[in-house]
């Protein structure tokens, strides 16, 4: 920090010159030092959920656009902060408050988790970059199961009811098959997991009677045969997943997605929310992230700053209506 040196008349002009060159040479390194982003930072990326999951391929693809690109110019360290559907890593976060080097993804989780948790945070706590994406669910079952369309699943579930696992637990993987089962008239038992990879895991081996996912978390799966897809809870249908019906389709509409965004922490600076708005505005057009929304049958939905906190506590309002009226909270 410079100090200010009050002049008197008495200091001779060249004195007084010499002092006005030093506190100049002294501002210099300083003022360099604010500008963000420092190649000397390493940028702490959290991911709020497991390996493999949505939060963690969209984290991942971004980290490597901008290393692909050199869009970052120092190192970037990703960490899984796995728990609580979200609430340890997202929690992580809010404790970096004002950190400009703190940063992660969004889901779906993100909104919900406050909802059901005692979090010492909400979604618009944290300083907004961009939303970036929405994406919706799709309803498997065991390639090896009976059941082999979205009807069948229905009558059986009323007959007998199954239970459905998903990622995380009061989240939008909770609320579309709530919704969902609410609207056809049978029940279920959820079963909740802190990722994909555990829950894919649980229904292969047959624990599971079925779950909900991203379609480009599980497609793999899906174009092997190992899982067989039933219904789809956007409004049409990705071309990955062939004749698989929609929720609407067949009657049951919902009319909930998932937002994928980025955030930083707390209180960042706005030189930093700033630099990252513009610095996903040049991600969103690189080939490699129309790749990403394709392959992982995602709708790109794109605001910045802002507009995104707004979207957030709208989409927070939202599902607390969703999930009052299911009797899931208070």
């Amino acid at each position: 920090m410079t100090k200010h040196i009050k002049a008197v008349d008495w200091l001779p002009q060249a004195t007084m010159g010499a002092l006005a060159a030093c506190s100049i040479s002294l501002a210099a390194p300083a003022m360099a030092q604010e500008v963000y982003p420092s190649a000397d930072e390493t940028l702490d990326w959290t991911i709020a959920f497991g390996p493999g999951g949505g939060n963690d391929i969209m984290a991942r693809t971004i980290i490597d656009i901008l290393t692909k690109y050199e869009l970052y110019p120092g190192d970037i360290s990703a960490e899984n902060r796995a728990g609580g559907s979200g609430a340890v890593g997202w929690g992580y976060l809010y404790g970096q408050d004002g950190d400009p080097y703190g940063i992660s993804t969004t889901s779906g989780s993100f909104v919900t988790t406050p909802l059901q948790a005692d979090t010492p945070w909400q979604p618009e706590d944290f300083t907004p970059v961009a939303l970036l994406a929405t994406d919706d669910l799709v309803l498997v079952v065991n390639g090896d199961s009976e059941i082999q369309n979205i009807e069948q699943f229905i009558e059986m579930a009323k007959a007998n009811p199954m239970n459905i696992g998903g990622t995380g637990t009061v989240n939008v993987d909770f609320i579309v098959p709530t919704l969902f089962a609410q609207a056809a008239g049978f029940e279920f038992d959820y079963v909740s997991f802190n990722s994909m990879a555990d829950q894919t895991t649980a229904l292969l081996s047959g624990a599971l009677d079925s779950m909900v996912g991203n379609p480009g978390e599980i497609l793999g799966l899906i174009e092997s045969g190992e899982l067989r897809p039933l219904v789809y809870s956007g409004q049409s249908t990705p071309a990955a997943l062939g004749d698989v019906p929609t929720m609407g389709e067949v009657g049951y509409d919902i009319g909930v997605s998932m937002p994928r965004g980025l955030i930083l922490p707390p209180n960042a600076p706005e030189a930093a929310q700033q630099w990252w708005i513009g610095t996903m505005e040049k991600v969103v057009e690189t080939p490699e992230w129309a790749e990403y929304i394709a392959s992982n049958t995602l709708t790109p939905t794109v605001i910045y700053g802002e507009e995104f906190r707004d979207f957030l506590v709208r989409t927070k309002n939202n599902f607390e209506q969703v999930l009052k009226s299911v009797g899931a909270i208070d």
